[in-house]
């Protein structure tokens, strides 16, 4: 595998930037003084056409006027000029740039086109490049800046990449005060060249970054991002928010970065396939990660808790069990142990509640240690750790009865925790985590957040961001299979749909379609196909009644609620019937499917359909008259591993049906996982077959079989 193109972009010896300037106003000025700034101890050099001199370093006219190609070009400046620069940085040398300058594809066609040609001069050159519309990279472990915002944490453990640079550098001030410590954080705006997946790849071989977290508008290589997802997170989570799945998020996303939207169960099933956590929010992306990046790995679900007041445990416990982790009720050793150290009324079960005691040395130290070394927990959450954002809040009752004690004095004269507090978490293979209604202006809140402890502004936060290291304890433990080697394409499969092609055909029939299911090891429905009435009652003969009659034509892709399906038939009058009337509703004359009946009632729908920029995607759900109203389904992408098939049907909502259920045996779901992995195969042999759709699949005792199918054919220029 050649070398990841960020690796030396991160790492430059010497950085030369162009758009910088003597006035403060300008961008391209804020963003070279953050490269002055922020303790980046590598050569800057400056271009400027006019300007002798650029915050106090010399200037130079032009690339070729440099005393040697710097590593990497930040270009700051009007989109016309980029393809220009690049080709000169690229004559003296320089392999790698950012494109800070916006105005390319995400403002239409001639964006567009400039975007192409700065992509050609770029490869021309062998320069990879980030961009353009970004803000550029921070690496905190050289103190290399290039954002407009300060960055003054110093190193961290969480890796982000972005397709927002808002998110990379205006947040710095609330990361700072929450706590969160970026390793690398890269804005990769349009991704006309580096692209998420590079990043991706660069975060999860960087030793630095101990978990990574990505901001999703639309991934343009899905084949390999999930290749390289599945590479990366068994031993490195990954986080992401997606915000391309509604109308209004796609259309946002393609004006801001030309990014390519997909529907969310689109993005929901990759994320599963890839081992990737999705999270709702942005708040919840820095604060999962920054656990999943501090914290130890979680090695079952118990949790501990301990609080001040007993509903902020209360809601800890409930949001726990909602996360699948337990809260155990400790045992009647570690009550007894407890019973002395809070008040009588008080509990010791789990959650222990002190109700409200300002002992915090208990609450913060002795408590959770006794827990932490019973082995009764595989995790702590501490509620109610605080002290000088409470004193000062009640100071202002107080001041009368002080004597002139100023606010100062009165909190040097109360007691806070002993530093020992902060130290604990680290002495114990456990996640320890804090919810606090006291910001970092608590003494005991900023504590914690120095000591790389993450703490949560309410109960239910701590607890969903523990339910995070519990997904990905999952995720740590799945037995990932390869992906099946793609056999032969079938001839008789090939045949099919040769002719279809040949007669300009937009969809295969049910019995075409069926066909070719057959030809991969789909169990179907035994059926006939009927030009005439006769033909019709001697196949139902020959498949035994009940039976089912249907039109069985490619140009008839919906057949219920039209007249041109009957079922539950028991004989030869009915099945002429059932001819005659569908002939009727055509319009035309039509043959027939002559299908047996399938008794069961359970029912599913398997798919395939495709998006642009993925590999076939392969659909499971809810079946019969339920698919549309419930729209309880998966997706991977194809091919499917013996993981990703066995994983898919414990997805759904409704996956209890799949069990024993009022009487009805446990589904074979062996064989319903080689019908999504039979699809899948369909789908990559085939490429001109745009969708299948086989619903429903009913369940005959524990068998699926499928009972309906069609197919729909791409359909040349």
């Amino acid at each position: 595998m050649s070398e990841n193109p960020l690796r030396l972009l991160m790492n430059p010896r010497s950085v030369a930037v162009v758009g910088a300037s003597n006035d403060f106003r300008k961008m391209g000025t804020i963003q070279a003084l953050s490269i002055l700034k922020d303790g980046y101890s590598g050569e800057v050099c400056f271009i400027h056409r006019k300007e002798k001199t650029v915050l106090g370093r010399p200037a130079f006219p032009m690339a070729a006027a440099l005393p040697h190609a710097p590593d990497l070009a930040v270009l700051i400046v009007p989109s016309s000029s980029i393809a220009n620069l690049l080709e000169d940085f690229g004559r003296i040398g320089t392999k790698r740039a950012i494109v800070i300058t916006a105005g390319f594809k995400e403002t239409g066609s001639a964006g567009r086109s400039m975007e192409e040609k700065i992509r050609s001069v770029a490869r021309r050159h062998g320069i990879r490049f980030v961009g353009p519309n970004c803000l550029g990279i921070i690496n905190s472990e050289n103190l290399l800046n290039t954002t407009v915002a300060p960055f003054t944490t110093g190193p961290g453990r969480l890796g982000f990449a972005s397709q927002s640079g808002t998110y990379v550098t205006q947040v710095l001030p609330y990361l700072r005060k929450n706590g969160i410590r970026f390793s690398k954080a890269i804005s990769l705006g349009n991704e006309a060249d580096i692209d998420l997946v590079d990043a991706l790849e660069y975060l999860g071989e960087d030793e630095q970054t101990r978990a990574v977290i990505l901001y999703i508008e639309g991934i343009r290589d899905g084949r390999r991002f999930v290749e390289a997802a599945r590479r990366i997170t068994p031993h490195k989570p990954v986080v992401a928010q997606y915000v391309g799945g509604s109308a209004s998020g796609a259309r946002a996303g393609a004006s801001h970065t030309g990014a390519m939207a997909g529907p969310d169960f689109l993005y929901d099933g990759i994320f599963r396939q890839a081992g990737i956590l999705r999270v709702p929010t942005i708040e919840d992306l820095y604060a999962h990660g920054w656990t999943l990046a501090t914290q130890p790995p979680l090695r079952g679900g118990r949790v501990g808790i301990v609080t001040n007041s007993g509903g902020p445990g209360t809601a800890i416990a409930y949001t726990c069990d909602q996360a699948g982790l337990e809260v155990p009720r400790f045992s009647e050793k570690l009550q007894r142990d407890i019973r002395p150290m809070i008040e009588a009324h008080a509990s010791a079960a789990n959650p222990v509640d002190l109700t409200f005691d300002l002992g915090i040395q208990k609450l913060a130290v002795t408590l959770p240690e006794m827990i932490m070394k019973s082995g009764e927990v595989d995790a702590m959450i501490l509620h109610g750790v605080m002290h000088s954002g409470f004193m000062v809040e009640i100071f202002d009752h107080l001041r009368d009865y002080l004597k002139g004690v100023s606010c100062d004095a009165f909190l040097k004269g109360t007691r806070s925790v002993e530093e020992d507090a902060f130290q604990l978490p680290g002495k114990y293979p456990l996640p320890f985590l804090i919810s606090s209604f006291f910001d970092d202006t608590d003494d005991c809140t900023r504590g914690y957040l120095d000591a790389g402890v993450p703490v949560f502004r309410s109960p239910e936060n701590a607890a969903r961001a523990l339910g995070s290291l519990h997904r990905y304890r999952l995720v740590r433990e799945r037995v990932l299979s390869a992906a099946p080697l793609l056999p032969e394409a079938q001839s008789a499969a090939l045949e099919i749909l040769q002719r279809a092609k040949a007669e300009g055909r937009g969809a295969l029939d049910e019995y075409e379609a069926k066909q070719v299911l057959t030809a991969y090891g789909v169990p179907v429905t035994r059926e006939e196909k009927a030009a005439n009435r006769e033909d019709a009652v001697e196949a139902a003969q020959r498949i035994r009644y009940p039976v089912a009659v249907k039109a069985c034509s490619w140009e008839i892709l919906h057949k219920s609620g039209g007249g041109l399906i009957a079922l539950h038939l028991e004989n030869a009058a009915q099945v002429k019937e059932a001819f005659d009337g569908i002939q009727k509703a055509a319009g035309k004359p039509t043959p027939v499917l002559v299908q047996e009946m399938v008794s069961g009632n359970r029912e599913f729908l398997v798919g395939m359909t495709r998006f642009p920029g993925f590999a076939p995607c392969v659909v499971f759900g809810l079946g019969g008259v339920w698919t549309e109203i419930h729209r309880d389904m998966t997706l991977r992408q194809a091919p499917l591993s013996d993981t990703d098939a066995a994983e898919m049907p414990a997805d759904l909502r409704s996956s209890r049906l799949l069990g024993e259920y009022r009487g009805l045996p446990e589904v074979k779901t062996g064989a319903l996982s080689l019908i999504l992995q039979a699809v899948g195969t369909i789908a990559l042999l085939h490429p001109e077959i745009a969708e299948i759709d086989i619903n429903p699949v009913m369940i005959r005792g524990a068998d699926p079989v499928a009972a309906d199918a069609l197919m729909i054919l791409e359909v040349e220029g």
